[in-house]
């Protein structure tokens, strides 16, 4: 019969499985007995791994929550410069990446987010990166535009679906418009 695969590829097909579903038919018309068929196993052996649909959600936003996780924690130890600000971009444009099906999932299931309690975590991660890039002490001008350099790079995501272009150069040109903003934020203030 070949190797049985590992059980954490198992965990890892029904996380994948469950985000296509709800990306499909969203969140909470999603049932565990239609991720189980999907995947061809019993519920009993989906049961095995999780317990509920909210378990599986939480699961995918500790597995691909992680790279902004350790994002954050390194950000933490750097001096607060343009430098480290604008490589703190840079990693979270490609932590993006690895987030992406979450990231959708979160944007077409707002509701159900507000319900979960992972909702407070996304959130956290959110105040924690914009805590890293906003200055608190420069001109309110400049702190919009550090938060709003952070928010732009999911406008690829969602803003720029309905734009032609190749997914790369997207990234490139988003990461271009956020680094941007970030070197206004930082350039010498003009008003006295």
């Amino acid at each position: 019969m070949g190797s049985t695969p590992r059980r954490g590829d198992t965990r890892q097909r029904i996380q994948d499985v469950a985000l296509e579903l709800f990306a499909e038919h969203g969140y909470e018309k999603t049932s565990l007995r239609e991720i189980a068929e999907q995947l061809e196993v019993t519920k009993a052996a989906l049961y095995y791994h999780f317990k509920t649909k909210e378990d599986i959600v939480h699961s995918l936003f500790q597995d691909l929550g992680r790279p902004m996780d350790e994002l954050i924690a390194w950000g933490e130890q750097q001096p607060r410069t343009l430098e480290t600000k604008q490589e703190l971009l840079r990693r979270y444009s490609a932590a993006m990446d690895i987030g992406e099906p979450l990231m959708r999932f979160v944007q077409e299931n707002q509701a159900t987010m507000r319900d979960l309690s992972i909702g407070q975590i996304f959130k956290s991660r959110m105040l924690a990166m914009s805590a890293l890039i906003r200055d608190p002490e420069a001109p309110l001008v400049d702190q919009v535009r550090s938060v709003t350099a952070l928010f732009s790079m999911h406008a690829r995501m969602f803003a720029l679906q309905t734009v032609e272009g190749d997914p790369e150069d997207k990234r490139k040109a988003v990461l271009e418009v956020a680094l941007d903003l970030l070197k206004q934020a930082h350039a010498p203030s003009t008003h006295g």
